[in-house]
């Protein structure tokens, strides 16, 4: 029988290694040539008055997977559920809520992008944003990197306060701590990250120094901007999770692919980089930076990573049709 798995049940067996696992499976997966050419479908969205709908969906033939992350937004909150198949029979094998997988799983597509493309050296990060995606954020890179310091900064003192003693506790050995201001969590980071819902740009592109990687990932969607056109054309590498998804979603890039100030063709896939297709980091004085949009295959390895887990210690409920 197929499996309903619950944000407790997910918990139980989620880790960040996992996530970060499951994350560079996927971005192989799309890159692997061959005969089994993994796929994945850049969000659509279904807007109504008091409710979006918004649809990610993809297949890792060579893995056995196909399926499809389905999640509703409005202003009560948002609910997320990840629907797995099995690729060869169509059957269902498990519905899996997926707030606490997501949050997990786009923290961990910045700890690859940064063990891909940032300095293997870097200790010291500066990041935007203090809410329950930083979370995984923070986690991911600081599992990915030997980092000694990480700098937070966010608009509201006492929630970042408690942010930073609550991951503080999450990663002995690190030390988290809040950032005065814009510019403190810019200066003197081997790595920047945002995740914030801004519409406009975090900081000045004067602020970045050669060797900064740069992790972008709250800009999905046209009415945001966490980066200035500056501060992309500074980059000497921009990645992207897939380009045909960055051409649609990626707030920070839009407006100067439009422009022409930057090519498609100068968009450099992560898995590519992964398999050795492109080159990433290729001097220590680069400035890199990775757009994160979030792709469905990403979620789908990790929901049946996930799933597998649940199953062996006898977790889920039986759903009365699938399986």
């Amino acid at each position: 029988m197929a499996l309903y798995l619950s944000e407790a049940d997910v918990q139980s067996v989620l880790t960040m290694p996992m996530a970060l696992e499951a994350v560079e499976i996927a971005h192989r997966e799309l890159s692997r040539e061959g005969a089994l050419v993994a796929q994945d479908t850049p969000r659509a969205r279904t807007r109504l008055p008091q409710t979006a709908l918004h649809l990610l969906h993809g297949g890792l033939p060579g893995l056995g997977i196909l399926g499809y992350k389905a999640y509703t937004s409005n202003r009560s909150g948002n609910r997320f559920n990840v629907f797995l198949f099995d690729a060869a029979s169509g059957v269902l094998q498990a519905v899996v809520a997926a707030d606490y997988l997501g949050m997990m799983r786009t923290g961990a597509a910045s700890g690859i992008a940064a063990k891909w493309l940032a300095r293997p050296d870097s200790e010291v990060a500066g990041v935007f944003g203090s809410g329950w995606q930083a979370r995984g954020h923070v986690e991911a890179i600081c599992t990915a990197l030997p980092l000694r310091r990480v700098k937070v900064y966010g608009r509201k003192r006492d929630k970042l306060e408690a942010f930073c003693a609550e991951m503080g506790q999450r990663l002995p050995g690190v030390e988290i701590v809040p950032a005065a201001d814009a510019e403190a969590t810019v200066r003197g980071s081997d790595v920047i990250g945002t995740i914030t819902t801004a519409a406009a740009p975090l900081f000045d592109a004067d602020w970045l120094v050669p060797g900064v990687h740069i992790n972008a990932a709250g800009s999905n969607a046209l009415i945001r901007q966490e980066l200035s056109e500056a501060a992309v054309r500074r980059c000497d590498l921009v990645a992207v999770d897939t380009v045909d998804t960055a051409l649609k979603e990626a707030g920070d890039l839009v407006p100067l692919l439009e422009k022409g100030r930057l090519s498609a063709r100068q968009l450099v896939e992560l898995g590519d980089v992964i398999v050795g297709r492109r080159a990433g980091r290729s001097s220590p004085e680069q400035i890199t930076l990775f757009e994160s949009q979030g792709l469905a295959v990403q979620d789908l390895v990790l929901a049946s990573l996930v799933l597998a887990q649940a199953r062996a210690r006898g977790l889920g409920l039986e759903l009365p049709f699938g399986g």
